[in-house]
């Protein structure tokens, strides 16, 4: 099989594996290595240390993974069906979570399609001793090498584009030893837009292409621990976890298509439950009922804390007064805190 019809080939397998499109790119990252040098010059990681860890492997596949020669990029839809986000996002009493989050995590899926596409390589190459899948769990730069497989661009919001799909997609890769024919990168198709930098609700967005990750949603209500800053508690209206609202202004999702995926579905009512309902969850609670999610990686904690801050911008309702009461003096500091905020809160908002 020469390397033109197997580049085919695998794409072929891709389609039957659930994939929407597979591309190939090389592994020249030298201006994305830059850009990750600006950013984290600029501190825009936060807590995320990781991101400055493992050296220059993040940007140089072949020192991650010795022998890498080409990068198979994937991306799988993900959104669910009639999950109405602009209505929940403004049912103040409603909790938000981000639309990937809200059925199984995609992790353990795309990473076992991945494998199983990666075996199928190595069934048709005999002598290829590398097809290594990643999703999210190792250092790759998953947007920039997807943006040179031709599957998009890196919009100003820094989430990868497709004009053909929108941006309500998963992100996997698989480096390989094959010298496969590389794919011409995605163009930029964002123009003149500026609606996710307008959107933002905590201007995360500093400039185009420029993501301030200590200003947004989802850091906040995910990977940061502690206390979330004052001044922007009240931007996270009832996001509880996640935010999706850069990608609902975008104008490249009206075409983007609903995921067939089940596994992606909403569970346990999270794509419309009360605030009050939620935060109600005792830990053994949530550890049942985010088995099996990203939702679990915050941990309760987190979860409480995330959701006071929701309580905290919502309505006056005395079941919120005594939801939050009823967690006043929980044994966690950094959750009394943010309790004690929604309490001020909602106590301001009648006076």
């Amino acid at each position: 099989m020469d390397l033109v019809e197997l580049k085919q080939q695998i794409q072929q397998w891709g389609r039957e594996l659930g994939f929407q499109q597979i591309g190939v790119a090389d592994i020249d990252l030298a201006d994305a290595e830059q850009q990750l040098k600006d950013w984290l010059a600029n501190g825009y990681q936060g807590d995320m240390d990781w991101m400055a860890a493992h050296g220059n492997k993040r940007s140089r596949p072949a020192e991650l993974e010795p022998g890498t020669l080409r990068v198979i990029s994937a991306r799988m839809d993900y959104l669910p069906p009639d999950t109405q986000p602009v209505k929940i996002l403004q049912q103040k009493d409603k909790a938000y979570v981000s639309r990937y989050a809200l059925g199984r995590d995609y992790h353990k899926l795309i990473r076992k399609r991945l494998a199983q596409l990666g075996a199928r390589i190595r069934e048709a190459v005999a002598d290829s001793e590398l097809a290594r899948a990643f999703v999210d769990s190792a250092p790759v730069m998953e947007k920039p090498l997807a943006a040179k497989a031709g599957l998009g661009w890196q919009g100003k919001h820094t989430l990868l584009l497709n004009r053909e799909a929108g941006s309500w997609f998963f992100l996997g890769e698989i480096y390989t030893d094959l010298p496969l024919p590389v794919d011409a990168p995605g163009e930029d198709h964002c123009g003149k837009c500026r609606a996710c930098i307008t959107v933002c609700p905590t201007d995360a967005i500093v400039a185009p292409y420029q993501l301030d990750a200590r200003r947004c949603i989802s850091y906040l209500t995910i990977e940061h621990d502690g206390s979330i800053p004052e001044d922007l508690r009240e931007g996270i209206g009832n996001r509880i976890f996640g935010c999706d609202d850069c990608q609902l202004m975008c104008p490249w999702n009206r075409y983007s298509q609903h995921s067939g995926e089940s596994d992606f579905h909403p569970r346990h009512g999270l794509g419309d439950s009360d605030l009050v309902t939620l935060f109600g969850w005792s830990e053994a609670q949530f550890l049942e009922r985010t088995a099996g999610s990203a939702i679990r990686r915050a941990g309760y904690h987190k979860w409480l804390r995330n959701i006071a801050v929701a309580l905290g911008n919502a309505p006056y309702s005395e079941d919120i007064v005594a939801a939050l009461k009823a967690r006043s003096e929980y044994p966690d500091e950094t959750v009394r805190e943010h309790v004690a905020w929604a309490l001020k809160k909602q106590h301001a908002s009648v006076i």
